[in-house]
């Protein structure tokens, strides 16, 4: 079965820099988000929700994010790395058993469980199963079982990017801006406003 690696382990600095206090994750949504206590709680309600195992990738100083994942008996990988890619090979490291691996950002609480189901289940299909919005690539972002050797390799955000354009890959065109849309900014934690504006912030 293809599971969730779910990357925790970012600084959040334009978060900080905007004015943000402490890492974007842990911080406070209004009530009507749920009742999710924090944006990375959000995020992995969702993700839990899909049915599909999931492993949490996150920073040792964390523990917020840790204790979150403790109580919903989810497990997690500590990294020191910031980047993507280093994240991203710890995870599949820790999941030896999986078929697949689905990468999503813990700062996009947006993508509903149907989203992660079927890149999932269109795994056998290609290497690389990546959602689309309006031509706009999103998460997240699947990758096959043939795929761990280069998966295992992988340290910088740019061997990620690099990796997923080398393979051939199936596009799921979705009608939802969910897929791109991340919490960036200490403003977007307001959700009504970040849909009622028209335009939501792409994920980098």
């Amino acid at each position: 079965m293809a599971g969730i690696i779910l990357l925790a382990a970012g600084l959040g600095s334009r978060f900080i820099a905007a004015g943000g206090t402490g890492n974007k994750l842990n911080a406070r949504l209004p009530q009507t988000a749920q009742n999710a206590a924090t944006l990375f709680d959000l995020t992995l309600r969702q993700v839990l929700s899909s049915g599909l195992p999931v492993r949490v990738v996150t920073r040792a100083e964390n523990r917020q994010v840790q204790a979150s994942c403790l109580r919903e008996g989810v497990p997690f990988t500590l990294t020191q790395s910031a980047g993507t890619g280093g994240s991203v090979a710890a995870g599949v490291r820790d999941t030896p058993d999986w078929d697949g691996w689905l990468v999503h950002l813990a700062d996009m609480p947006f993508v509903t469980p149907d989203i992660f189901a079927a890149v999932a289940a269109s795994l056998p299909l290609k290497p690389v199963v990546r959602p689309y919005w309006q031509n706009q690539p999103g998460h997240p972002v699947g990758f096959a079982r043939p795929m761990r050797d280069a998966l295992l390799q992988l340290h910088g955000d740019h061997d990620a990017r690099e990796l997923i354009r080398s393979q051939p890959l199936l596009r799921l065109d979705v009608t939802t801006p969910a897929v791109i849309t991340d919490i960036d900014l200490p403003e977007q934690l307001s959700l009504s406003a970040l849909f009622s504006n028209g335009s939501p912030h792409a994920a980098s």
